[in-house]
């Protein structure tokens, strides 16, 4: 029988399985020998009858900070104000959790705090013409339905409001407060991942990448998770343009255009430097 692993302590595994019965097992011993560590999120085989796990099936993707495997989507939640939005964090969060074949869905918060909403109004209509969703914290409504069969994380920094974003959702089969306590823990603590059922769908209760860093990726790598550099890239001059340096660039030229966000190019300078 197939089920998920939908949290782990110490050598007990607690399966939601495809009937949604819930049930603990252990993991049998050539895990170990074959150097494979199961993760919360992973798809396994289970032999009902010894309560063992047989098989880890193959993983979509896995995260090493928090460990958890076969997310599907990561919430990244930022503010407008206190702290104030931030274009270059925002951009360094998408383009690693595309780079780690996670779909981003954009949450900005305190939009109502604002007294001139014209800046981020742009923002927000240039991420969804880049294709991107984009919602404000009021649209609880909206935001209730991306969660239906898919699993999920939360992101951002420390203050953006990611607790009070899942207190506003409201009346939902989730220990709520073990979910606030989680997203506000320090982000040094250490404890036990968990998947919460949540409008037909899964959330982990952990605030999502507690380490933001290019580790792993290649130049080019950052590059290509600029989504919308690929629309044009094959109009550059040279293939394996970066565009930065290069004469007949059609990223650059994009950017002069206002077609491309100078604010997000010259974000993506600031990653490359970064490496």
């Amino acid at each position: 029988m197939i089920g998920k692993i939908i949290k782990i302590i110490s050598n007990d595994y607690t399966i939601k399985l495809d009937n949604n019965e819930i049930i603990t097992v252990k993991a049998r011993g050539v895990f170990r020998n074959k150097n494979i560590t199961p993760l919360v999120g992973d798809n396994v085989e289970i032999d009902i009858n010894k309560k063992v796990i047989d098989k880890v099936l193959p993983r979509k993707n896995e995260l090493i900070r928090p460990p958890v495997a076969n997310i599907d989507q990561a919430i990244i939640v930022t503010s407008c104000l206190n702290p104030d939005f931030s274009s270059n964090l925002l951009d360094k969060m998408l383009n690693i959790i595309e780079y780690n074949n996670i779909k981003p869905i954009i949450v900005i918060t305190k939009y109502d705090l604002l007294s001139d909403t014209n800046y981020i109004d742009n923002i927000i209509k240039y991420y969804k013409r880049i294709g991107y969703q984009v919602f404000i914290n009021n649209q609880i409504d909206e935001i209730k339905k991306i969660f239906k069969d898919k699993v999920t994380i939360l992101t951002g920094q420390t203050g953006v409001g990611k607790s009070s974003l899942i207190n506003r959702l409201g009346n939902m089969n989730l220990k709520t407060n073990e979910i606030s306590k989680a997203l506000g823990r320090g982000k040094h603590t250490t404890r036990a991942i968990e998947l919460y059922d949540l409008f037909n769908g899964l959330i982990a209760d952990t605030p999502g990448f507690s380490s933001l860093s290019f580790i792993d990726m290649t130049k080019e790598d950052i590059r290509d998770n600029f989504i919308e550099f690929n629309n044009y890239k094959d109009k550059c001059k040279y293939r394996d343009c970066m565009h930065i340096n290069e004469d007949t660039c059609e990223i650059k030229t994009k950017v002069q255009e206002n077609i491309i966000l100078k604010e997000r190019y010259d974000n993506y300078k600031k990653f490359l430097e970064e490496k």
